[in-house]
């Protein structure tokens, strides 16, 4: 009986193996948290033990880019990503200068349609400045990985097929005019997602994108993500990375 034919030798590719999901961590506002009503801020101290836990575990926080490339290669196991979302003025003050000097990367989503605006989407709690043209600039210039959060925080699952490219598409080419370099990534505002703004996601072009829980969704243009907020502490957070790597099974793309 003849020897089976290796896929890779016989000139055919193999199929692409389902790996384990990339443990993202989500935050929000680095700042004052005594008006929080959302749990989306924590204070630069919060912060600060957070990535140095990070780093006691042996573990560096990256971009999503950088994660998912590092992936592709069968490396990166080292790797967590961390993203921020929204754009908030005080990522300048309450978490860059923290990510370089704990020599960590992240992902800032922001909003191309509400450059100089505020949180106004959110009917409680304080309003919150968000960046300009030029801080999203500073923010690239201090190697964080610039991607989009939509033009103006909608969620995307209600949105008509006009805004829905706008939102998309339209926030994209603006984020890439801005800063002069390409926008990998996405944001689903408010984490929700279907499958019609996943297919719009693709379209446009992006490399990924993140959602909170996507369930069956969960893939390359659908990662999950895990809030991380004032209250994580070291164990709370080694619960959440434990919990995800048991409940996160391997998926196709990742």
């Amino acid at each position: 009986m003849a020897a089976p034919v290796d896929s890779v030798a016989a000139g055919r590719p193999s199929a692409p193996r389902p790996g384990p999901v990339p443990w993202v961590a989500m935050y929000h506002s680095v700042g004052d948290c005594s008006d929080d009503p959302y749990r989306i801020t924590v204070t630069p101290g919060r912060l600060e033990r957070q990535l140095a836990w990070l780093r006691r575990r042996g573990l560096r926080g990256v971009s999503v880019a950088e994660l998912l490339a590092a992936r592709a290669r069968g490396e990166g196991r080292d790797l967590v990503g961390l993203t921020f979302d929204d754009g908030y003025t005080d990522f300048l003050t309450g978490a860059l200068p923290l990510l370089q000097r704990f020599r960590c990367g992240a992902t800032l989503f922001v909003l191309p349609g509400r450059l100089g605006g505020d949180n106004a989407w959110d009917p409680l709690g304080p309003r919150k400045p968000l960046l300009t043209a030029d801080g999203i600039r500073r923010a690239a210039d201090g190697g964080v990985e610039i991607g989009s959060h939509g033009l103006t925080h909608v969620d995307l699952t209600r949105a008509d097929d006009a805004t829905l490219t706008a939102e998309v598409a339209g926030s994209r080419a603006r984020i890439e005019e801005l800063t002069g370099a390409p926008a990998a990534g996405f944001c689903y505002p408010y984490g929700t997602v279907d499958a019609r703004a996943v297919k719009a996601v693709r379209k446009a072009g992006y490399a990924y994108a993140c959602a909170i829980d996507p369930g069956p969704l969960t893939g390359p243009h659908a990662l999950p993500r895990a809030h991380v907020g004032q209250n994580d502490t070291a164990w709370r957070l080694h619960l959440k990375l434990r919990l995800h790597r048991l409940r996160r099974r391997p998926v196709e793309g990742l």
